[in-house]
């Protein structure tokens, strides 16, 4: 494992504040294809933002996305938890079909490397997708883009036969291991920079945090702050793109994760001096967060400092000239958490919802979904068209004119998409085209869904419940016993769409 140090590489990030747009000379258009920008937080609720209801948080910049774009009221992400659901985004799959289903973790000390005063770090990371199944960094590859990621990878552990230098991502900067992600001042991130010449993922210590410790009130003296300087990194690989060529960018920034955790600067200090009256959170045993003071507070920061984040991503889009052609989409991996602190309730962040992370109601897998592309998007608004995240592939295969029957393996007993592009949504082109269901599987809550119109069906470890969206959205009356012809047919589509895996494991409901 090859070992690099942040000493002198990165400065620590002060708080990000949205640049104004500014005027640039702009260059040669890239008529062809679009660039694209898939900006993805880490367990923001549906009802975190402004433009989605939340009240106490400010989100200029997000906002303003929605507004000059198209804003997706009945979003799903692929998975009520982080890999899965990611694992969906770049597999096209649903849980039924992709290989990963869960946040399963693998921790190695078979080749453990020490670092600094005999610190040591076991290779860590989760359960590595299919390598015989395409992801979408791929695709964008193999269609003439640069790619980069920045963030979260969790698509499989170092060392692995899934990690981004293996699966078409040109520059990688973040944490391979989502589990590390719980984190804002952690030992290392990693890297993969083919302009650099680096051939594998590599470790970046950071070398002045060795001498605190990972948990206690000296943790909080760590200079380094992971989310500022996971996105300084995007923002110079973004800086480094042009017209010439198209690029595909992922940003799965770790906000608003827990722990609740970031610099003491002016952005937390505003929300401290407005959640005058806030809560202390003393840890729990076995936590993996350490303490936090004024948790409202740092809440309602760390997405102000996302905020922050998406506004200079659109300055500097704006500065090179590149914003015009650039599809930006923002959304969130799963719904809210109440972890390390956080107070869901309080701020209403599951948006009249029911559910948090890791279930399959509304809450834990609605999500806010935005695009902006201003060179197609003419008439911006609230869309009511039902979509998840398996939909993103062929709906970006569609936009760059890429077949996506040239990447079915026909090797793999499951050789196809689950996906359906809602590219005529974005472009005002063509017929939208709607999914009969959708479907999702949790194993660690031993939960399955099935959406079907405004039919929804949750099986929890085995047993079916039935709601009617329509009328219900809270999902509040269980309705099964009076529509017993509707369950049998939902049941029959989990039957038909779930597909054994030895890793993640569901009880199916009996068919009926």
């Amino acid at each position: 494992m090859n070992i690099i140090t942040a000493k002198s590489l990165l400065a620590t990030g002060a708080a990000a504040i949205a640049l104004a747009p500014s005027a640039g000379a702009a260059p040669k258009k890239n008529a062809d294809k679009p660039n694209i920008l898939y900006i993805m937080c880490d367990d923001m609720g549906y009802g975190d933002l402004g433009c989605y209801g939340q009240k106490y948080i400010s989100t200029p910049n997000i906002d303003s996305l929605a507004r000059n774009g198209i804003q997706f009221m009945q979003a799903y992400a692929g998975s009520p938890v982080s890999a899965p659901s990611r694992a969906s985004l770049m597999t096209g799959q649903h849980s039924g079909h992709c290989e990963v289903r869960g946040n399963k973790e693998y921790w190695s000390y078979k080749d453990t490397v020490m670092y600094g005063n005999n610190v040591d770090f076991a290779v860590a990371g989760q359960h590595p997708y299919d390598p015989e199944h395409i992801i979408l960094p791929e695709i964008m590859k193999d269609n003439g883009y640069t790619t980069g990621m920045f963030g979260k990878w969790a698509g499989g552990y170092e060392g692995s036969v899934s990690t981004p230098d293996k699966r078409g991502v040109d520059e990688f900067y973040g944490y391979i291991c989502q589990f590390q992600a719980h984190l804002y001042y952690p030992n290392f991130l990693n890297r993969y920079s083919k302009s650099a010449g680096d051939t594998a993922v590599v470790r970046v210590v950071m070398d002045e945090n060795i001498k605190y410790p990972m948990y206690g009130d000296d943790y909080f003296k760590r200079p380094q702050y992971s989310a500022d300087l996971i996105h300084q990194e995007a923002m110079k690989w973004l800086d480094k793109q042009s017209a010439d060529k198209p690029f595909f960018g992922v940003m799965t920034y770790t906000l608003p994760h827990a722990e609740l955790a970031q610099p003491n600067d002016s952005l937390l200090q505003g929300y401290r001096k407005k959640f005058f009256n806030d809560r202390t959170w003393g840890g729990s045993e076995g936590s993996r967060y350490n303490p936090s003071e004024h948790t409202h507070a740092q809440f309602a920061a760390m997405i102000s400092r996302l905020d922050a984040y998406v506004g200079e991503i659109m300055a500097k889009l704006d500065e090179k000239g590149l914003a015009d052609n650039t599809i930006v989409v923002f959304t969130s991996d799963n719904g809210p958490h109440e972890e390390g602190g956080a107070d869901p309730t309080f701020f209403g962040r599951d948006g009249k919802l029911k559910g948090l992370k890791r279930s399959c109601h509304e809450g834990g897998i609605r999500v806010p979904f935005i695009v902006s592309w201003p060179a197609k998007i003419k008439t911006p608004e609230k869309n009511e068209h039902i979509l998840a995240f398996y939909d993103v592939m062929p709906t970006v295969c569609d936009l760059i004119g890429a077949n996506m029957k040239k990447y079915v393996n026909k090797k793999k007993d499951i050789d196809y998409f689950d996906g359906i592009s809602f590219a005529p949504v974005l472009t005002g082109k063509g017929d939208v085209k709607n999914h009969d269901f959708l479907f999702w599987e949790f194993n660690e809550t031993d939960q399955m869904a099935v959406r079907q119109g405004d039919w929804k069906l949750i099986v929890k470890r085995g047993v079916p419940e039935l709601y009617n969206l329509a009328d219900d959205i809270h999902e509040d009356n269980n309705i099964a016993e009076k529509h017993p012809e509707k369950v049998a047919e939902l049941v029959g589509i989990i039957l038909r769409e779930h597909t054994p895996n030895p890793h993640f494991s569901v009880t199916l409901p009996k068919a009926l």
